[in-house]
């Protein structure tokens, strides 16, 4: 096994014996496991916090066009800054994510699996491999699983080439057929048009890991755990000015001041929620709750000390989506690049509190236009510190 030197606190997963969830599985029918799923109301690991029930319950229901076949994806890409969660699952947790994969199979009707495995983490791929050699040999994937007539599923690895915007569920679509990453026009949706434009189901490695528990487990002890909109448990990326980054564990609905007790942050200035497409969160504002209802994020969490300068922040960030953006549609294009620009200005004392202004304005029109989620989300940052530093950026701003 491949260690992984990054958890810092005891996983769930740990806990849970072996194939326990396929098992369940395998004496329910298909309707009775997406139920389950959506009984618990887990909401996809990966950012967007959709019901993974109602995808599954939709990609079930769509029909198959001629000569194909349903599709299970997992999202193993992994792009955002400051998330890293996923790579120790599947260091840590391999078969238990190639687990849920195989429920997710059972319960939509999908003979064929991929796992979309950022490039950087091609290291990782011969163990990967290695357990999907073990679990054909152990009838746990391939025909008759689990000794289930009529039950054939299977799994292969596709590398992904290094593209932020491929964590985009229908961009990574479009980089599994051999083209470009970029994200399609919705509707239609990957459940009903999704690979070689058959049903598809794409969740996270973190969401398909949750799903064995909870088939394991039950519903009722998952939505337990958390809030009324965000139930269970969490894996956390935290990095930055703290004593003891790592993966942890935790119920959502923890405030961010006691997520910081735990990690060594104490006395930080802000926290950067949701990786360079969350939020900035000033220390006024630590009191929030990380959840999908207030400070949603799909992992990443960067703590900055009272020494960081959060206009070099910013830039860093606006750095990272010019040089990530698809360049498919012009607000992300064109506006990262305009507000990067704005930030470099800043920097030199050349920006006026007018045309400041004017680049929040933009921000808050990428927001609307931007063709997908992550074009969406590319200001956030800058946005939310421009917002909440004033006191920094106005020292560096002209008069009107």
């Amino acid at each position: 096994m491949i260690q992984v030197n990054s958890k810092k606190t005891p996983f769930t997963f740990d806990s849970i014996e072996p194939e326990s969830g396929l098992r369940a599985a395998l004496g329910m029918s298909r309707a009775d496991i997406i139920g389950e799923v959506s009984a618990c109301a887990l909401r996809g690991r990966g950012g967007a916090g959709f019901p993974t029930g109602t995808k599954w319950n939709l990609a079930a229901a769509a029909r198959v066009k001629p000569g194909g076949a349903k599709y299970v994806v997992c999202n193993a890409d992994e792009g955002e800054p400051g998330t890293f969660k996923d790579r120790v699952l599947l260091a840590e947790h391999a078969d238990m994510v190639f687990e849920g994969m195989t429920i997710g199979a059972r319960a939509i009707g999908a003979p064929h699996g991929i796992l979309y495995l950022r490039s950087e983490y091609v290291y990782l791929r011969p163990h990967l491999e290695s357990v999907l050699a073990r679990r054909r040999s152990e009838n746990l994937l391939g025909k008759d699983i689990g000794g289930v007539a009529g039950f054939t599923f299977d799994i292969h690895i596709h590398m992904g080439a290094g593209a932020y915007v491929c964590g985009e569920e229908t961009a990574l679509i479009e980089s599994l057929e051999g083209y470009r990453g970029e994200p399609r026009n919705r509707p239609p949706f990957p459940v009903d048009t999704g690979f070689q434009g058959q049903p598809t189901v794409v969740n996270n490695v973190e969401t398909f890991a949750w799903v064995v528990c909870i088939l394991s487990r039950s519903a009722s002890w998952f939505k337990a755990i958390g809030t009324k909109t965000s139930t269970g448990y969490k894996l956390l990326s935290v990095s930055g000015d703290c004593r003891e980054p790592g993966v942890y564990e935790v119920p959502l609905g923890i405030s961010v001041a006691e997520l910081l007790a735990k990690v060594g942050g104490e006395g930080a200035k802000a926290v950067q929620i949701g990786g360079a497409s969350g939020h900035c969160v000033p220390a006024s504002e630590f009191g929030r709750k990380i959840a999908f209802e207030d400070a949603s994020t799909g992992g990443s969490i960067i703590v900055f000390g009272p020494g960081r300068d959060m206009l070099a922040v910013a830039r860093n960030f606006m750095e990272f989506f010019v040089e990530e953006s698809c360049g498919q549609c012009t607000p992300c294009r064109a506006g990262n690049t305009k507000l990067l620009e704005g930030v470099e200005m800043l920097e030199r004392g050349e920006c006026s509190m007018s045309y400041l202004q004017e680049l929040l304005a933009l921000g808050e029109t990428m927001q609307l236009a931007s063709k997908c989620g992550l074009g969406q989300s590319s200001p956030n940052a800058f946005v939310s510190i421009v917002k909440h530093f004033k006191d920094e950026i106005m020292g560096r701003t002209l008069a009107n």
